[in-house]
């Protein structure tokens, strides 16, 4: 027999554990190559160029893309030479070189990934079309495309993927040689010894595991208030976290199931056996890969979250921040000209005026005194402002509340009341901020922090703060467009009207700007989510058809015995359930923490688009499940 027919007949044979395998590899190629034609899209480069640079984006991304696709061809390609290390074994066996067997595997890989290549290119051609209108869509560009294919995309694609060859030829090359007779023939039976009676070490590693991560989750409520030690907070939570589910998996899992055997006297039942018995004996071989999942998934939920929160909140996110569609601030002659181009392009409009005083001072306790005023603040009347629309708390007379729609990343939340110090022509000379809200009362594009107080109050401290050179009267013409289906050309007339050297922003202009911004960023990690959550999921597939082929010969035992196969799936269900739903359970805890930390970037509520993200990855993740269950299923109908 030739070379080549051996290795097509050793593809025909293995063909049930490289399906998916192959169907991995033809996905990840397909986004590499989408990803790629996005990047050299002329036509998507020239209409966004000006507002973003979203080359760059891509590139990185297509970095990330082709490190997740080597590490899990590296796992993946592993796991098969460990489940044919027999096979390997009996070629050198019967006299066959190791340079011929790494040979032959090379081949075997090769012509896999040439097929994956070809396949995965024509697909990621014929839907990179539509991947182009989505991404046009969700900035918010209207264009129409063609059907092109992109060559460099091509070039590009093949050349990462001749790398990802190359390092699977050398991973193979260094098992084969490396592996003795003896290692490749007991390769598929080296499980880990399980310790009947745990130590009193291993039962204080299990707690250090769940205390290490509640530390994480405590430590973590804590980010959004520290921003001078949020690198140091971040890196501690991180540490802990890890080391915590890494400990969780090793130790604490096997642990708490001894206690439960040990509860049982050792009398599981069929159902316990065939789920709890294999977790203790391997759970530790398992840490590894299961932490590395646990974070992976932590990792992908918690960036498709974010992401699609702050892409679903952006028009509230900017309304929060400029509460009028254009402001300018002691401009009349280019309040009267914008109106009048409003007017004559037939667009419905609101105009005001509001005063406001420019002045500067500092926070202080309420129980201390500041050394120096150097903080500048907008004080605006609650009265006027609720005439304009805006729907306000009035303060009480004598104190204000503090607006900003970035006081918590600002650090500048009132939790308790504080005071504002001022130079003043009296005794008083100070205003105590009451609360803070997480909005603006005026556009934040105009300099100092907005208090807002009582018309009396107002008209008090327009009097008695000292005239000097930081003290200005201010007066702010607003507008706000009825008709926002002609709210673009509002904003050119807008912008047409103002210096441009004054960098004054429209809400308009800001919308689309964090739209595209906040589109290209969901786009990006829902391609990357998609490979991290393929991975993780197909590892733990290729760890299960690995252990379901190991005990291949018990299930054999329990038919001849006369057990159904409907009893035995009961517990392989319940395992099941436990391998995949305790890394995707933890995972789901360590993304919520995360994005209760994320939280802190976006005011609107993020509770819908997490609960989408978080369903979305659950489905996907629960196939995974399912198609193991099916190969389990296969295995024990067969065992016979």
């Amino acid at each position: 027999m030739t070379t080549q027919k051996l290795v097509f007949r050793s593809m025909r044979k293995n063909i049930k554990m490289y399906y998916l395998y192959f169907f991995a590899m033809i996905f990840s190629i397909a986004l590499y190559f989408i990803f790629s034609t996005l990047q050299n899209d002329q036509t998507v480069v020239e209409m966004v160029q000006a507002s973003m640079n979203f080359s760059t984006a891509f590139q990185i991304a297509g970095i990330l893309l082709i490190l997740i696709t080597i590490v899990f061809t590296m796992y993946a390609t592993s796991i098969f030479i460990r489940r044919r290390s027999q096979e390997i074994g009996l070629y050198q066996l019967i006299g066959l070189s190791k340079a011929w067997v790494a040979r032959v595997l090379i081949l075997e890989h090769t012509i896999l990934g040439l097929g994956a290549l070809l396949i995965g290119t024509l697909v990621g051609a014929l839907l990179s079309r539509l991947f182009l209108i989505l991404f046009m869509n969700l900035i918010g560009l209207e264009v129409t495309f063609g059907l092109t294919f992109s060559g460099q995309a091509l070039i590009q694609t093949i050349a990462v993927f001749t790398c990802l060859l190359a390092v699977t030829a050398f991973q193979i090359i260094w098992t084969v040689y490396r592996s003795t007779l003896l290692e490749l023939f007991q390769a598929n039976h080296q499980n880990d010894q399980f310790v009947k009676r745990p130590s009193i070490v291993s039962g204080i590693l299990g707690l250090a595991g769940l205390s290490l991560i509640g530390f994480g989750y405590y430590l973590s409520t804590f980010i959004g208030y520290n921003a001078d030690l949020l690198i140091y907070f971040m890196l501690i939570v991180l540490v802990s976290t890890i080391l915590g589910t890494y400990l969780v998996f090793h130790t604490t899992i096997s642990w708490i199931l001894y206690i439960f055997r040990k509860r049982q006297n050792g009398n599981l039942g069929l159902y316990n056996s065939l789920s709890i018995a294999p977790l203790m004996h391997r759970m530790k071989g398992h840490a590894n890969s299961l932490t590395l999942i646990t974070i992976l998934s932590a990792m992908t939920i918690t960036m498709i979250s974010l992401s699609y929160s702050l892409y679903y909140s952006t028009e509230k996110d900017v309304r929060l921040s400029m509460p009028f569609d254009f402001a300018v601030e002691n401009m009349p002659e280019e309040a009267a000209r914008i109106s009048s181009k409003l007017e004559e392009a037939q667009i419905e409009f609101d105009y005001y005026q509001v005063d406001a005083i420019r002045f500067h001072g500092a926070w202080v306790d309420q129980d201390s005194n500041a050394e120096h005023l150097n903080r500048p603040f907008l004080l605006f009347s609650a009265e006027q402002l609720a005439q304009v629309g805006l729907d306000v708390e009035r303060p009480q007379d004598g104190e204000a509340i503090y607006h900003s729609s970035r006081a918590i990343i600002e650090g500048m939340e009132v939790l308790s009341p504080k005071d504002v110090q001022y130079a003043s022509n009296n005794e008083v000379n100070r205003l105590t901020v009451s609360k803070s809200k997480l909005n603006n009362v005026m556009n934040y594009i105009f300099y100092g922090g907005q208090l807002l107080v009582s018309e009396e109050t107002f008209e008090r401290m327009r009097d008695s703060i000292q005239e000097d050179e930081y003290k200005e009267l201010l007066t702010f013409e607003v507008f706000n467009v009825l008709d926002t289906e002609k709210s673009d050309a509002a904003s050119d007339i807008f912008l047409t009207n103002v210096d441009s050297d004054l960098y004054i922003q429209d809400f308009h202009s800001a919308y689309e700007g964090s739209r595209q911004t906040f589109g290209l960023l969901i786009f990006i990690a829902g391609f990357l989510g998609l490979v991290f959550i393929l991975s993780t999921g197909s590892i733990l597939y290729f760890k299960q058809m690995t252990e379901a082929e190991q005990e291949k010969n018990h299930y054999r035992t329990l038919r001849q015995l006369g057990f159904q196969v409907n009893d035995m799936m009961k517990g392989i269900i319940r395992k099941q359930l436990f391998v995949y739903l305790i890394p995707l359970g933890i995972g789901l805890t360590h993304a919520a923490f995360a994005l209760n930390v994320g939280s802190i970037l976006i005011a609107a509520s993020m509770l819908t688009p997490i609960l989408m993200s978080m369903a979305a990855y659950i489905v996907i993740y629960l196939m995974f499940t399912v198609v193991t269950i099916r190969y389990y299923k296969s295995i024990v109908t067969n065992a016979l």
